[in-house]
Formats: C-alpha cells, structure tokens, sequence
C-alpha cells in the first residue's frame, strides 16, 4: 500500500482540495482545484483550467500542500509533497484521457496543464470540536443544517 489509505481516496475524491503553493517573492498562494483526483497510490493530479498563478509557482518551486476536508464531518488531510506539470508528452495525454472519461463536459482543448503530485507527507486535520467531545454524527448534522438553511 501506498501513501493514500482509502478514507484519503474518499476525501480527496470527494471534496474541493486547496493547493498552497508560494510565490517567487515568498509569499503564499492558495487556489481551490476542482479537478483533484488520486492518481495512484502515492499521486494526485488536477488539470490545469485557470490556474496560471499555480502553476508558474510550480515551475519555480515544485512544493505545495494539498488540503482536503470533508466539510460535513470537519475532517480531512494536509497532503504535503512535489508537483511536475506537464504541458505535452506521455504524461500530459494519459492525464488528458484520465479526465475526459471521468469527465465528459471537461474538454481537451479547455486543459493547459496536467499536474501530477507525488506526495511525501500526509497528517491528519480535524475540528477542535472533536476534542471537546462532538462526534461525527452530531457535526454532521449541523453542518447538514447549515448547508441546508
């Protein structure tokens, strides 16, 4: 097994993920990616639609983190590792097709970019209402309401 257990697949498969990346002046970037899919067992990948910000601070610093949080239950992942982006070749097509079956209405022509992740870290986030005694159930009903109302 790989670096993604299966409750990271469901996450991350499931939920908006951000992606931090840094300017070349140092200062942060954050960008929601809508795109963020596993890509195997240790990879995420996200097509690049409009993201010329991230993606040019991928091209000078390949680090970022990945953040996932499965916004019902207030619980997710902080995916930390290094990106490569492909413009053409092997990896830019096979991630192309990888979106256009999951994603019919996603078209090739709309894609700059593949990005694919390796990711080395990965730690755990929760709400600190967990620490106070809230469960799962209880969270996910409130938050339900929120949506909801």
């Amino acid at each position: 097994m790989g670096m993604l257990t299966p409750d990271m697949r469901r996450v991350v498969e499931r939920e908006l993920g951000f992606v931090a990346t840094v300017r070349p002046d140092g200062s942060p970037n954050l960008s929601p990616k809508g795109t963020i899919a596993v890509w195997d067992d240790d990879q995420l990948i996200f097509a690049d639609l409009r993201s010329p910000g991230t993606v040019e601070n991928l091209r000078t610093n390949p680090r970022l983190e990945v953040n996932v949080v499965d916004q019902l239950v207030r619980k997710g992942y902080r995916l930390e590792g290094t990106a490569i982006v492909h413009t053409e070749g092997r990896e830019f097509e096979r991630g192309v097709a990888f979106y256009e079956q999951r994603r019919l209405a996603l078209a090739r022509d709309r894609i700059r970019s593949i990005v694919v992740i390796t990711v080395e870290r990965v730690t755990p986030v929760t709400s600190p209402a967990y620490d106070l005694g809230a469960t799962e159930d209880e969270l996910r009903a409130i938050y339900r309401e929120r949506l909801l109302s």
